[in-house]
């Protein structure tokens, strides 16, 4: 089992670590996209959300379509990263050439702040679905690279 020290100097986990790092702090900064638009068009999801906005606070109980385009975006992340961090570590443990590595991961990333970009703009379709199948293609090239070389089908 490697340890830790070994699992610094591979130089594909690293490259991986480091395009993770980046997809998750965008994912980050969704969801504080998401507060400071619900914050500032004063647009809650819950009750208690704005119970001390007076008598008035069900008012607030609303949707507002610049929100809404935020939290789907947020929501896409969801669906395409996770599967990105899962199949990119068992990829990037799995001794992959460090450039067709490297070249999975920037894609990726790039895709993912390209949807965003397309979604909260909002630029004309087709922008948005192929920065979308972009990423998507990228995770199942992964995923198919990794079958291929190290499990047992």
């Amino acid at each position: 089992m490697a340890n830790l020290t070994e699992l610094m100097k591979n130089e594909v986990f690293m490259a991986f670590a480091t395009y993770a790092t980046i997809v998750l702090s965008k994912m980050m900064f969704m969801s504080t996209a998401t507060a400071f638009y619900r914050l500032t068009k004063k647009v809650f999801a819950n009750p208690e959300d704005c119970s001390g906005l007076g008598e008035n606070a069900k008012k607030y109980l609303r949707t507002d379509e610049r929100v809404e385009r935020v939290r789907r975006a947020h929501l896409n992340d969801l669906e395409n990263i996770v599967p990105f961090l899962g199949i990119g570590l068992l990829y990037s443990l799995s001794g992959p050439d460090l450039s067709t590595a490297i070249l999975h991961f920037r894609l990726f990333v790039g895709a993912r702040i390209y949807h965003t970009i397309a979604y909260l703009t909002p630029l004309p379709q087709p922008n948005r679905a192929l920065a979308f199948f972009l990423g998507y293609g990228v995770t199942l090239s992964m995923a198919y690279r990794l079958l291929r070389s190290i499990l047992y089908l």
